[in-house]
């Protein structure tokens, strides 16, 4: 007769193997990766087939849209357009100025970056994380620690990449961290997020810091992560307690994180393929012509500089947006001579000639 209660592994015995293969698996993480990497390339191609009902839906909506909605969608881009390509005169004439003002303070010119549209497939279903996966990954040259961007802020920065897909993590996460400055005094700090998808904070802040709602803060380029400049989030408490060291300064992110479909992929480092080339504007032009030497209209003739005369600066490798400059040197300068004609010197000949015969 079988017993009814079978007595199976002790409890201690399971207990001292899960801690011994919990610390197995602590030891042997980073040995892991290219096993994660792996795994993650191998079940790419179902997370793209996983998006085709997706990607027929809006092809389907795109095909059934009607006149009247295209009408609607092509005046609002055209009104966008309108005023994009206004504000983008205004800041080239910024640019410009500012590579000017570089260029006299000897300070480096910021290099077009490149970037590539990357597409969100999927968002992480993990409670604790915030994470998105994009359509991009080794094969395009994606890399762990870079910098992912929409059309208003900072989305995030890539944490894993497999083969054709990548991880993002967003900063509204807990566990991300981002350093800041604010744009309208350039206190720097560090905007944490908070596990919320529209709020990140500023820890660690005192509260004798110039920091009032309605702040921008902006990537400060500091720790070679996030470009300088991107806009992250917008400031909008600031709660002062004197029973607290420390000021409680939340904002909200600019990027619609919890809505984002389409994103850029920023490399820091890699000048853009298809960069800028700015037209020069005529006051330039203008300004060459008025510094001429005013010897010239006094009657002194310039002797013709050599070649060594005008030296050209070629322009720093990767940066072809900034105007090369010339070094001229001062020519030296003679009083004119008067000049003798042809019939004027035979005549002195033949009076030189004259007077040898006598």
């Amino acid at each position: 007769m079988k017993p009814i209660f079978v007595r199976g592994i002790s409890h201690q015995f399971r207990l001292t193997l899960a801690i011994i293969l919990s610390v197995a698996l602590f030891v042997a993480n980073d040995r892991l990766e290219p096993v994660r990497q792996s795994l993650s390339s191998l079940l790419s191609p179902l997370q793209y087939l996983a998006n085709v009902p997706g990607m027929m839906l809006d092809w389907t909506a795109e095909a059934l849209a009607t006149r009247n909605m295209l009408t609607v969608q092509n005046k609002i881009l055209m009104d966008q357009q309108l005023l994009m390509s206004e504000r983008l005169q205004r800041f080239e004439h910024l640019r410009q100025e500012n590579v000017r003002l570089r260029a006299l303070l000897g300070s480096p010119v910021h290099m077009e970056s490149r970037k590539v549209v990357a597409e969100v497939m999927e968002v992480a279903s993990d409670p604790f994380r915030q994470l998105v996966v994009l359509n991009h990954g080794q094969r395009t040259g994606v890399f762990v620690g870079q910098p992912v961007v929409d059309a208003k802020g900072v989305v995030g920065q890539v944490i894993e990449v497999s083969e054709l897909t990548s991880r993002v993590l967003l900063v509204s996460d807990a566990s991300h961290g981002i350093p800041v400055r604010v744009t309208r005094n350039d206190v720097r700090a560090i905007a944490n997020g908070t596990g919320e998808i529209d709020q990140v904070e500023l820890r660690h802040v005192a509260k004798s810091t110039d920091v009032i709602a309605g702040d921008l803060l902006v990537t400060s380029g500091l720790g070679n992560r996030f470009p300088e400049g991107y806009p992250v989030a917008r400031v909008t408490s600031v709660s002062r307690d004197d029973g607290q060291s420390y000021a409680v300064i939340n904002a909200q992110p600019l990027a619609a994180l919890d809505r984002i479909r389409y994103v850029l992929l920023i490399w820091p480092g890699e000048a853009d393929d298809k960069p800028f080339w700015p037209i020069l504007p005529a006051v330039e032009q203008t300004d060459n012509i008025n510094n001429i030497d005013p010897k010239i209209d006094s009657g002194v003739a310039i002797e013709p500089a050599s070649d060594s005369a005008t030296k050209q600066v070629p322009s720093r490798e990767g940066q072809p947006n900034q105007v090369q400059q010339t070094q001229t040197i001062p020519v030296r300068t003679t009083p004119a001579q008067p000049i003798q004609t042809e019939t004027q010197t035979q005549s002195t000949q033949t009076q030189s000639t004259t007077e040898v015969r006598q």
